[in-house]
């Protein structure tokens, strides 16, 4: 718990010397190898939204919920946030550190709708299960944190690999 408690402050104290993105943002996955590893130094998850590339609510996940999200401190102690285009060809490499294509990863990765919500381990395994399209802008936030929160809670326990695909 003191671990815990020290990487946060530590984080924190990281994010208020003005060391944060200029304006918040859901980056395109590049290396999913790094940002797993910056997951893990912060106890938490790798969060990625697979996104079309004319997808409107695809737009409304990202403006109204997710983006805001990535400023927020309480979730930059605890997330790292990635986009992935599930029909785009923008080269990524995966957990295993393997070169494939968004949309090779996208479906690999079972993300046939879009707008879908994984959460993922340091490992790469999925722990939480999907949240997929936006049902309801009523609950849709609420969804996100259970995922978010689901996630951390395994792997801060420690059970983040020996749990995978939600189950």
């Amino acid at each position: 718990m003191k671990q815990t408690v020290k990487r946060v402050l530590a984080w924190l104290a990281i994010l208020s010397c003005g060391i944060t993105l200029a304006r918040a943002d859901v980056p395109y996955a590049q290396d999913l190898q790094k940002d797993a590893a910056a997951a893990r130094a912060v106890q938490g998850v790798v969060l990625l939204v697979f996104v079309g590339s004319h997808c409107s609510y695809c737009e409304t996940a990202l403006n109204e919920f997710l983006i805001p999200m990535s400023g927020n401190a309480d979730y930059l102690a605890k997330v790292v946030m990635r986009r992935v285009e599930s029909t785009g060809f923008r080269e990524l490499r995966d957990f295993q550190g393997r070169k494939v294509s968004h949309r090779k990863f996208a479906g690999d990765n079972g993300a046939r709708l879009t707008p879908t919500v994984m959460v993922f381990d340091g490992e790469g395994h999925q722990l939480a299960k999907p949240v997929v399209g936006i049902t309801t802008r009523d609950y849709y936030g609420v969804y996100l944190d259970q995922a978010i929160d689901q996630g951390v809670t395994k792997v801060r326990a420690g059970l983040g690999s020996l749990l995978s695909n939600g189950s």
